[in-house]
């Protein structure tokens, strides 16, 4: 859940990402897509930390099978990302979620990696440069028919294990099922990759995966919710209640709005975290509806179907949070760790004693990588339950 403005130069475009963004797209046997993980279609992209910057890898863009929280099929799109490095056979592969990126499709990582605008594409390619494959998704309903299902755990779960299983898929990749796996993310990224790490065994037990790197948890959505609400993280609240409303449309958000809640989310609907963010702070639940849908049972359960910490991830995990984290609690993410711990995980926990939210996925990332890159190396993962 980044509250970050990008501070990049919006308005240079590369000339390789608008050359990459008007090629042809290729089904890939979209009939035959029926199974979590094939691939829908395909087109050549580009990957670009910053406008024009070269990485020396190839993309593409993919639309892949995926499951909702509801365990129906649906289409999510991703970018895969391959080093052009000269290394035989198969590498490593990272299925990373992004944190917030906001709730309108221009948002999602695959319309920035071309132009070298989408947030965290400096933190992928330390990956890159490594060596490893990266597969990024979308999450279900960023840059695909309806609203973007943010915050709902299941879906975006689903969603980071299918995007693994879509790169093994995608023969340009290189990969193959035997790959080595890892899944890596942070704030909204950070609840994905928790979700991911607790699903891989039940849903998708093809993928070997090796650990888990999460961090900036959203563990428990009601008091991240109490805790922003009338701060200037405000506008995490209504757009996750945008994210719930689109996974269970029978919740009714509209039903509970007031003529300023419906500009609000209106507005949203169409906006990028910056925007968001400001149109949002300082709000109260209370100024934008008629009663608070938080306190009616049927939110509050869609609310809890989201906890983080219900179940043990089946491999390692890095898992991190900021002491002085103004948007998630610092006291959620030591919870995921308490909750894990108590059902056997293999935790690696740390805290964060300076900085806060943002900074900590930056000063972490590279410990994170190397502690994934000793997974991959299969040496004894550590841990201090």
């Amino acid at each position: 859940m980044h509250v970050r403005t990008s501070f990049r130069w919006l308005a240079v475009t590369a000339a390789a990402g608008l050359a990459a963004a008007t090629l042809a797209s290729t089904p890939a046997h979209a009939d035959d897509a029926k199974a979590p993980g094939d691939l829908v279609k395909t087109e050549p992209s580009a990957f670009h930390p910053l406008p024009g910057q070269p990485t020396h890898t190839k993309a593409w863009k993919i639309h892949y099978r995926s499951t909702t929280a509801k365990g129906e099929p649906n289409t999510v799109s991703g970018t895969v990302i391959v080093p052009q490095d000269g290394r035989p056979g198969p590498r490593p592969l990272i299925t990373y979620a992004v944190g917030t990126v906001g709730v309108g499709d221009q948002c999602a990582p695959s319309a920035g990696f071309p132009r070298g605008t989408t947030l965290e594409a400096n933190l992928i390619q330390q990956l890159t440069l490594r060596g490893w494959a990266v597969v990024v998704t979308d999450y279900e309903g960023l840059g695909t028919p309806g609203d973007h299902t943010y915050t709902v755990g299941r879906s975006a779960g689903h969603a980071v294990l299918d995007a693994a299983r879509a790169a093994i898929r995608l023969p340009e990749a290189g990969l193959t099922k035997d790959s080595p796996v890892g899944i890596m993310g942070y704030s909204q990224g950070g609840q994905a990759t928790s979700w991911a790490a607790e699903l891989h065994g039940s849903y998708a037990p093809d993928l070997k995966v090796k650990g888990t790197a999460t961090g900036g948890v959203p563990g428990d959505l009601p008091k991240v919710a109490a805790f922003n609400d009338g701060s200037y993280g405000a506008g995490l609240i209504f757009m996750a209640a945008i994210g719930q409303n689109a996974a269970f449309p029978e919740l009714k958000l509209e039903s509970y709005l007031n003529p300023l809640g419906t500009s609000l989310i209106g507005a949203l609907r169409t906006s990028c975290v910056a925007d968001g963010s400001a149109l949002g702070a300082f709000k109260k639940i209370s100024d934008v509806t008629t009663k608070n849908p938080l306190e009616q049972p049927d939110w509050r359960q869609r609310l809890r179907e989201s906890q983080v910490g219900t179940r043990a991830p089946d491999a390692p995990v890095y898992l991190y949070h900021a002491l002085a984290d103004e948007l998630i609690p610092y006291g959620v993410g030591k919870q995921v760790r308490e909750d894990w711990c108590a059902k056997g995980a293999r935790v690696e926990w740390h805290t964060i004693p300076v900085g806060e939210h943002v900074s900590g996925v930056i000063t972490q990332s590279p410990l994170a990588t190397q502690w994934l890159a000793d997974r991959f190396a299969d040496k004894p993962a550590p841990g201090n339950c």
